[in-house]
């Protein structure tokens, strides 16, 4: 049998893993297994588009360079273990492959609430099939909406419902603000107004204590005892890694796959994480170990770890530089748009009005130790094209030492 690399993965991670395998001259076999029946797709639209009904499934997909038309592709088949040592994966068929090289691209799905209750009616947004079963719940008239989780996902769903024009959407949240852990006060106290002034009403500073009904969930039980009447809930409440078939291999899988400045498990050559599996040191900021759920983020990853990958199994010379990618996101919420550059999240006790007011279209600051860490613009075209002009800046800034 020929050379092979196994990637454990079929959604843009591993389709962008395929190609940067075939683009730092990988010329072996590459089998990319996957649980889901579709091939790769775009996740952002799901939770806006597809919702909507704007996007069919034929506008996710993601192209394919002519590069991997030689790719095997396993789908709808589940990673159900790996021996490293033995460097072979098992399937959920109960067959086995062997490995030369593996690439770690399982992802993550999503965190469910463990309260009483019951499970009808209840919602995730992670793959398509999940949006489109929201989607038929959500156009049924009269549908009431509790949202739990005010993060990027949950305001997303709480801004494409009211477009639909449900009855009633109410988002939970045990912080304060939304958006509050990533974003800070300032501009989770100007994303409330905004949500609040198109008609999505919040429930803040509390969590869920259970969910009233018989099979189908009726209302929701809040920790500080009020009911919110619902007919439909979407739980976005976090993420939990896909690294249980990792397991037994001596690997740190805390929050993810931990990997070294190179994107390798465990520092193992053979074996590489990619996507927002991967839990890697930035060497760009303060090389803490953090996993990065962003669009950029498959496709730097890739990048990377297929030229760490392809030149240990070439028995190439030197290491490259240590893994250092600018983190990048974007969240379109009713007629507006959330827009970063870099690390934001390290700098929320220092963070500034830049440009424009909070009131209207804002640019905000996040400093730690006095340096520019991210920025972060809220509103129209003007001012996210604003916060792209600091790229450059913040690509020069030396590593954080604080």
């Amino acid at each position: 049998m020929g050379a092979r690399i196994v990637v454990a993965g079929a959604s843009m991670a591993g389709l962008r893993a395929a190609e940067q395998l075939r683009a730092a001259g990988w010329t072996g076999a590459i089998t990319v297994i996957g649980d889901e029946p579709h091939m790769p797709y775009n996740r952002p639209p799901l939770s806006k588009e597809v919702l909507a009904g704007k996007a069919p499934f034929e506008s996710l997909a993601l192209r394919r360079r002519a590069s991997v038309a030689d790719v095997e592709w396993r789908l709808g088949t589940r990673v159900a273990a790996a021996r490293l040592a033995e460097r072979t994966v098992e399937l959920d068929d109960g067959s086995a492959l062997p490995y030369d090289g593996l690439v770690v691209a399982t992802g993550m799905r999503p965190r469910r609430l463990r309260c009483p209750g019951p499970l009808a009616g209840r919602h995730t947004v992670r793959t398509l099939d999940d949006a489109q079963a929201l989607r038929g719940a959500l156009t049924r008239p009269g549908a009431r909406v509790v949202v739990v989780g005010a993060g990027f996902i949950g305001c997303e769903v709480a801004a494409t419902a009211v477009a639909l024009g449900v009855a009633e959407v109410t988002v939970v949240d045990p912080l304060p603000l939304p958006l509050a852990g990533p974003l800070g006060e300032l501009l989770g106290s100007a994303l409330l107004r905004r949500h609040e002034q198109r008609g999505v009403r919040f429930a803040l500073g509390t969590g869920v204590a259970g969910f009233e009904g018989g099979d189908h969930v009726t209302g929701v039980v809040l920790d500080d005892g009020r009911v919110l009447a619902a007919d439909v809930v979407v739980e976005s409440v976090g993420s939990v890694a896909n690294t249980e078939w990792l397991d037994g291999n001596g690997l740190d899988l805390t929050d993810g796959v931990r990997t070294d400045e190179q994107l390798r498990a465990g520092g193992r050559p053979d074996v590489v994480a990619v996507g927002d599996v991967a839990r890697f040191p930035n060497a760009r900021y303060d090389g803490v170990p953090r996993r990065v759920e962003h669009w950029s983020i498959p496709a730097d990853t890739a990048k990377h770890a297929a030229k760490v990958l392809v030149g240990h199994l070439a028995g190439a010379g030197p290491e490259l530089a240590p893994f250092a990618p600018l983190p990048t996101f974007w969240s379109d919420q009713h007629d507006f748009r959330l827009q970063s550059f870099g690390a934001p999240g390290l700098g929320l006790a220092d963070v500034r009005v830049m440009d424009g007011y909070p009131d209207g279209d804002v640019l905000a600051g996040y400093h730690a130790g006095g340096q520019l860490v991210g920025v972060v613009a809220l509103g129209g075209p003007a001012v996210v094209a604003r916060a792209a002009g600091y790229r450059a800046e913040l690509m020069k800034q030396p590593a954080l030492t604080v």
